[in-house]
């Protein structure tokens, strides 16, 4: 007998049992069993970056007449929930997992299907009604999703980085006018040490900070 407190999922390697109050299914719940690595999960702005891509895609697929309007509008409201930050604890994928990122794109797909699901009325699991792969996964891969993902996160993150950066790179230049005048050897890896400042240093770090900066913007 299945225990009120977990559901009987379907997939192609047979029936598993998940926690009944989750979003997640089962492939993420066997991703759990299989990649217990490094306990780290993914960066909110990773996750911000699939939801995005989910939207854009059920947005995409109703203009196109292949997905439902009335599941399309609830995928889209899922993903407005986590766009928001919700649901964050159902995103339990470590970061260190299966080839290309299937399991953590998964997670999003599962977690997106059971509220929708919900939104539109049925039970969490009644994938006969909304399916994480025919629907909110529609015409998508992991091999596109995850890279696209990767760089949007990276985009969102950029300006958050670069005010670090600026206040690092100030820092470190105070620094250098400070320390202008202390001289030290500067060694090297084949030559003689040469007398260097510890300003110049300093200096040399705050430069490259600018430069990687630069390059991120």
């Amino acid at each position: 007998m299945n225990s009120t407190k977990t559901r009987d999922e379907k997939d192609s390697l047979g029936i598993k049992q998940v926690p009944a109050s989750c979003y997640y299914g089962s492939e993420t719940a066997r991703a759990l069993e299989n990649y217990p690595i490094s306990g780290l999960r993914f960066h909110p702005a990773f996750l911000w970056a699939l939801a995005m891509i989910k939207k854009a895609c059920a947005r995409a697929n109703m203009t196109l007449k292949r997905l439902d309007r009335k599941k399309g509008e609830a995928i889209v409201k899922a993903c407005d929930e986590v766009l928001e930050g919700k649901l964050r604890e159902e995103f339990l994928t470590d970061v260190l997992q299966s080839g290309a990122g299937v399991s953590a794109h998964m997670n999003m797909n599962e977690v997106l299907t059971n509220r929708a699901l919900e939104l539109m009325g049925f039970k969490k699991g009644d994938y006969e009604s909304l399916h994480s792969h025919d629907d909110v996964n529609m015409g998508q891969s992991t091999n596109d999703v995850i890279p696209t993902a990767i760089r949007l996160a990276a985009s969102k993150v950029t300006r958050e980085f670069a005010a670090s950066s600026r206040a690092l790179e100030k820092a470190l230049s105070a620094k250098a006018k400070e320390f202008k005048n202390v001289i030290k050897a500067g060694r090297t890896h084949m030559q003689d040490a040469a007398p260097i400042s510890l300003g110049q240093e300093f200096s040399g770090w705050a430069r490259q900070l600018e430069k990687g900066r630069l390059r991120a913007e």
